[in-house]
């Protein structure tokens, strides 16, 4: 959608003054610093990466650090967020200034991930967030985000209907069957060699086998 017209409160809330909020407090060198630990985690078990995309990709903090550890990809980002959309162009990613409900990959990439995203998009939104995964992706599919066994909301900041918890992954791999897990571990907002910013993230890397 164009002009502040979207499918969903959530998208309206992150395309407007929360999202440019968002995107000035999110940024430094703990964030980059901690993106390369958790990165190189995930890319010593998905081999063959010459290509990214990452579903609300905000300022590009993880591409950042994806660039570093592969600096011959093709790095690619959807954001909806007009001012971190502009951030992201100008630090030279493939950018798509874009809600992910309207989204349509252009190609497939080896590697297709969200981090801290799904959490904030609505309930009912979702099954169409994990085809796009699915569909998007060549290979790798990664899910960095709160989990939870059953779905729960919790307040977000003051507001409500911003932020939930579930078994993303599992649910994507349930509605995908070829979907292998291939690892998966947790970020804990206290370790230390991650400069507490990971915020209790749990990750999955699932490879596509069919």
């Amino acid at each position: 959608m164009t002009n502040g017209s979207y499918e969903t409160e959530q998208e309206s809330f992150w395309a407007g003054d929360f999202g440019d909020e968002y995107t000035a407090r999110n940024q430094g060198a703990e964030h980059h610093a901690s993106n390369l630990v958790f990165f190189s985690r995930v890319l010593s078990r998905a081999h063959g990466v010459r290509s990214v995309l990452e579903l609300g990709a905000n300022r590009g903090l993880n591409l950042h650090a994806l660039r570093a550890l592969l600096p011959g990809a093709e790095l690619a980002g959807v954001e909806i967020n007009p001012t971190a959309a502009g951030i992201l162009r100008g630090a030279g990613f493939t950018t798509f200034n874009q809600s992910l409900l309207d989204f349509h990959a252009d190609a497939q990439r080896d590697l297709v991930f969200t981090k801290g995203v799904q959490i904030h998009l609505a309930p009912e939104a979702l099954p169409r967030v994990y085809d796009l995964l699915y569909a998007a992706s060549r290979r790798w599919v990664l899910v960095a985000e709160y989990y939870n066994t059953t779905p729960v909301e919790i307040p977000y900041r003051g507001h409500a209907g911003k932020l939930f918890k579930r078994d993303f992954a599992g649910e994507l791999m349930e509605r995908h069957p070829d979907l292998e897990l291939v690892d998966y571990g947790f970020l804990y907002r206290r370790d230390a060699v991650l400069f507490e910013v990971q915020d209790d993230i749990t990750w999955f890397l699932m490879e596509k086998r069919g």
